[in-house]
């Protein structure tokens, strides 16, 4: 059975990790659902956080690849464990100042922001779950969505 998958994976910060890791992943035929990269806590190391999808034997053999590879410092899956994920989205929908009020209530509704507006569109910024981030667009797609763009998930563990 099918399980979703959430790892963070320390790493260090050079040209040619993220290919590397990435490559991987498609090379043993494993989807990558969402992934994110940034600074970590120590200088020189990078974390990425990838989201993907497996039974447990294939989602063990992705952390096994990954361990193998020399740029890879260390491997958690943090799905594993309780844990924080948060995941932000930027919707340019259409809004005429005649639905503008209702687009505010599910803005408020939902704790998001307009973060831009001009004479025919908002501009929201929704943060918090994956689900938090899909129900949102999916109130929003009756407006017309003109431009959607997502982070990805980023996660850490609790305590």
């Amino acid at each position: 059975m099918n399980r979703r998958c959430t790892l963070a994976i320390l790493v260090n910060d050079q040209p040619g990790v993220l290919q590397r890791v990435a490559g991987l992943f498609g090379r043993r035929g494993f989807n990558i659902s969402s992934i994110t990269v940034g600074a970590s806590e120590e200088p020189g190391l990078s974390r990425m956080v990838i989201e993907t999808e497996g039974d447990n034997r294939t989602l063990e053999q992705i952390q096994k690849q990954l361990n193998k590879l020399i740029d890879v410092i260390k491997v958690v899956e943090v799905s594993a464990q309780p844990m924080v994920s948060r995941e932000l989205g930027l919707i340019k929908v259409t809004a005429e100042p005649s639905v503008r009020p209702e687009i505010f209530g599910l803005v408020d509704t939902f704790r998001a922001a307009v973060v831009d507006v001009s004479p025919n569109t908002l501009i929201i910024q929704v943060v918090g779950t994956s689900d938090k981030v899909d129900a949102m667009i999916e109130l929003l797609k009756p407006y017309g969505i003109r431009e959607l763009t997502r982070t990805g998930v980023t996660a850490m563990v609790r305590g």
